[in-house]
Parts: structure tokens; sequence; C-alpha cells
């Protein structure tokens, strides 16, 4: 499948997500539709596999940044085709990842990964994409990258706050600067 892109509607999921490390509330059922109602944005953002060696240094990062997310309101999900057991283990074993404030959203079946089309072609794993997706689950952004390179979590946040602005946005544009009036 093709990748999702800009101006496409996230597609609607359920699918079970490490929430806490505290036993019998480690996992609950996640959906998209909730930011529909309270005018919530949504970052979600890809790993390949878990108890790997990029990844966690990227889940850390946007973890650090979790308040400046939620002072955007939005909502943050990190996710990846592993299980829902795989990822409690590793936040259990993981220094960085015990204390995370995001779900961990677990797509076993593959099919959101598939339906976003960033599903890895021979190991049937997710590239790290990261999509930014309005209240009306509209797609804003999306950003892909090869398995091996991390991404940028300023940049995912200095794009969050242009499309927040629903203003013009010139090259480089940081918070607080003045927009592009035609």
């Amino acid at each position: 499948m093709a990748l999702l892109t800009v101006g496409s509607e996230f597609p609607q999921f359920s699918k079970t997500a490490v929430v806490s490390l505290e036993k019998g509330k480690e996992f609950e059922t996640l959906t998209n539709t909730f930011n529909n109602d309270n005018g919530q944005w949504t970052v979600m953002f890809w790993w390949p596999k878990d108890f790997t060696f990029v990844c966690p240094t990227e889940i850390a990062e946007f973890n650090a940044a979790y308040e400046e997310f939620r002072d955007r309101d939005t909502t943050l999900i990190g996710a990846s085709t592993d299980s829902e057991f795989v990822h409690a283990a590793w936040r259990r074993d993981h220094d960085d990842l015990r204390g995370l404030k995001f779900p961990m959203l677990a797509d076993t079946s593959k099919s959101l990964a598939e339906d976003l089309g960033i599903l890895e072609a021979n190991e049937k794993i997710a590239y790290r994409a990261t999509f930014i997706v309005d209240p009306q689950n509209i797609v804003r952004w999306v950003s892909v990258y090869d398995l091996s390179v991390g991404r940028n979590v300023d940049e995912v946040i200095r794009v969050l706050d242009a499309l927040q602005t629903d203003e013009l946005c010139p090259c480089n544009w940081q918070k607080g600067e003045e927009t592009l009036v035609v």
C-alpha cells in the first residue's frame, strides 16, 4: 500500500497499548476516536523493533518532550509492530523507558502500519514514521526515515507549532517568530 500522506484521513484503529508498568494496569485499548471529541492533535511515531539500539534513543527523546506536546493540546503515541507483552518487557528492562508518559501501541496484526503504508517489505516491520494528525483526523505532516536513522524530535515540535498557527510559516520558522503576510 502507498504511504498515507498529507490531506488523507488517518485510519480508524483499535489496538492494545502499554500504558503503565503497574501490575494489572499495564494495558489499555487505544483508539483514535477520542481526539475528535476533545479538539486534540495527535503525533504518532513508529519505530521498527523493540530491544534495538536507535529506537530507545528516539522514544526517550519523545518522552523528554512529552510536556511540550501536552502544552500544544497534542496526544503523543508511540507504536511498533511488536506485541504489548514485548513492549511491557522492554519498558521494564530499559532504564530510559520505565517512566514513559505516553502509550506504546502494539500493532501485532500490522494492519495499521499497512494502512499507513509504512510496512517494510522484507521484514514486515514499520519504518521510522511520524504522523501529525489534526483534531479532524486529517494527516497534516508525514516524515519517514530509513531504519538506521533516528529522527529529530525538535523538528516534529517545530512543524506542529507551525501547523497550529494556521498561517504561512517561512523556512526554518520557530514558534514566536513572525509568520508571512500575503
